[in-house]
């Protein structure tokens, strides 16, 4: 029987990277690790350490819109890409520019893949509570199907 090679093999470990590991590469890290469970090792990091007095953790929002599709990001802990306990990977995905040029020094001289999905910032949108969680489910929802096409069983 032949192997299908119409679909690329997994990774062994996967990095989301964007700029300050509360929004989008959580949510991402998060939709991956539901979708494969414990076959490829994910993790997620950012650029650089936000501060200020909602600084820990995810993003409220990010919390409440990835609760609804049943993934609890509560424990979540912003990295960076100093804070990563191994640099191996095998695929690096941006999501922000910043992180592109990031993820190019981080695999310079390494067999690893490089991706770069442009992904939209939530927490610029503005409006009421609801318009805004709706700016958070978009980007949550176009991860999952980014996710889904790429890492398709």
């Amino acid at each position: 029987m032949r192997a299908d090679t119409s679909r690329p093999r997994l990774p062994g470990a996967v990095l989301f990277a964007c700029n300050f590991n509360r929004v989008r590469s959580p949510m991402a890290e998060a939709l991956l690790k539901r979708a494969l469970g414990d076959r490829v090792y994910v993790d997620s990091c950012g650029l650089k350490r936000e501060t200020g007095e909602h600084a820990e953790g995810a993003d409220p929002f990010v919390r409440a819109v990835m609760a609804e599709v049943a993934v609890d990001l509560e424990t979540h802990e912003p990295k960076t890409f100093e804070d990563l306990e191994d640099s191996s990977f095998d695929l690096v995905i941006s999501l922000t520019p910043e992180a592109q040029h990031r993820a190019v020094e981080l695999t310079r001289g390494r067999a690893a893949e490089i991706e770069y999905w442009p992904t939209f910032d939530p927490t610029l949108s503005e409006g009421s509570r609801e318009a805004r969680l709706a700016a958070y489910r978009e980007v949550r929802d176009q991860l999952a199907q980014r996710i889904a096409e790429r890492f398709r069983r």
